[in-house]
């Protein structure tokens, strides 16, 4: 196109839009499949990465042009070459490292650690578990961390019944409790076939709590009177054992105190608690009181009632009641002591008994000639309740 002299410059609609739209060589239009990695035919997918000069992993879909002069077939061939040898490397290690049968999140070495000590007071049959601190504990939350508890259970046994807990700690993977639980009425037997599980778990108010890992310890590694601490790593949650022989299961146990008051010249027996108590209601718990009677009753008015003690399965009830007696018709009566639980606009549920006396054996025999043998002395026994009713069938 040529230009007069004094002329204005005229450009064409075509020209116009070649200078805006295209002002260099034009160049082939990105398709979708440029955003995803290509591999070389015969690559496994698996090993996506190629080592780079630096010895890093880069990956291999760096800019393939399927078209236009861009395209390098040495630099494809060099990606090649070293795309296998990246597969080869990682086959290698993967050779190197120990195939750990069973091992997912839940492993031991991620759950926490959990500091905490014992001590089995043989005199007052008591078990002192001082839980301490945890750490490292797994995050169960959205947040990343936890609001962990610690349960206590003896094992065999009724979780409902021996179960104690500690108070929840908030936000916290590394939880300080510094807080003692004790069991109470165990004895030299319990120590050689129980065993105390201790699990970790993390409380939501809105969801079911979440468990987070446990610990056991066999009571018998334990001595008499002495502290043992551990500091034991969370195991992922062991089942128990159902094969349990079910004639050691108990409905509880009841600690029993006796003096002759000679001064009063009446027999003084005190309740002072229960233990462990069998669930009746469907909470899972029980609502305990104590009856005593001292037979053969003939005017019926032996008859003593503890209060009732709501929702527990350990109640404390410190009461004493007073039977005057002669000292020698001692030798001819029978204390029974009977445990129940309280329900309302219904029969009282029984839970379980014992019965002292010339009749009784072994603890309780010894209890009851205890007691005979040594006046204005209380002496204090706890006793294994029994699911049969003591007496001749009389009921609440």
């Amino acid at each position: 196109m040529t230009q007069r002299k004094g002329e204005k410059t005229t450009i064409s609609i075509q020209e116009h839009m070649a200078i805006d739209v295209c002002p260099g060589p034009i160049q082939p239009i990105k398709q979708i499949s440029d955003y995803f990695p290509r591999y070389p035919r015969g690559l496994p997918p698996t090993a996506p990465l190629a080592l780079s000069r630096t010895g890093s992993l880069r990956s291999t879909s760096t800019s393939q042009k399927s078209e236009g002069p861009a395209t390098d077939p040495k630099r494809d061939e060099d990606d090649l070459d070293q795309a296998f040898g990246a597969t080869a490397l990682v086959a290698s290690k993967k050779e190197e490292e120990p195939d750990v049968e069973g091992y997912d999140s839940d492993d031991s070495t991620t759950l926490g650690t959990l500091d905490f000590s014992l001590l089995y007071d043989q005199e007052n049959n008591a078990l002192h578990c001082t839980i301490n601190k945890a750490k490292g504990l797994k995050p169960m939350d959205h947040n990343g961390l936890s609001d962990p508890y610690v349960k206590l259970h003896l094992l065999p046994g009724a979780s409902k019944a021996n179960k104690l807990r500690t108070k929840t700690l908030r936000n916290t993977l590394n939880p300080v409790w510094s807080e003692t639980l004790t069991y109470y009425g165990i004895t030299d037997e319990d120590m050689v076939r129980k065993t105390l599980r201790i699990s970790v778990c993390d409380e939501d108010k809105f969801r079911h709590n979440e468990f987070i890992g446990e610990t056991r310890i066999p009571l018998k590694k334990l001595k008499p009177n002495q502290t043992k601490n551990f500091s034991n790593c969370l195991e992922k949650q062991l089942p128990i054992d159902k094969t349990d022989d079910k004639s050691l299961e108990e409905r509880g146990r009841i600690m029993i105190s006796l003096k002759y008051s000679s001064q009063k010249s009446g027999l003084v027996v005190g309740i002072i608690r229960c233990a462990h108590l069998a669930a009746m209601d469907a909470n899972g718990f029980s609502d305990p009181y104590v009856k005593t009677y001292l037979k053969p009753d003939e005017n019926k008015k032996s008859k003593h009632k503890t209060a009732v003690k709501k929702k527990t399965l350990n109640p404390e009830f410190n009461e004493e009641f007073f039977y005057e007696i002669k000292y020698a018709d001692l030798s001819k009566k029978t204390l029974e002591v009977t445990v129940w639980d309280y329900d309302i606009g219904k029969s009282n549920d029984f839970i379980g008994g014992v019965s002292l006396g010339i009749n009784a054996n072994g603890e309780r025999l010894k209890h009851w000639f205890d007691c005979l043998k040594n006046k204005d002395k209380k002496i204090e026994r706890w006793h294994t309740l029994t699911n049969e009713l003591p007496g001749s069938g009389y009921n609440d």
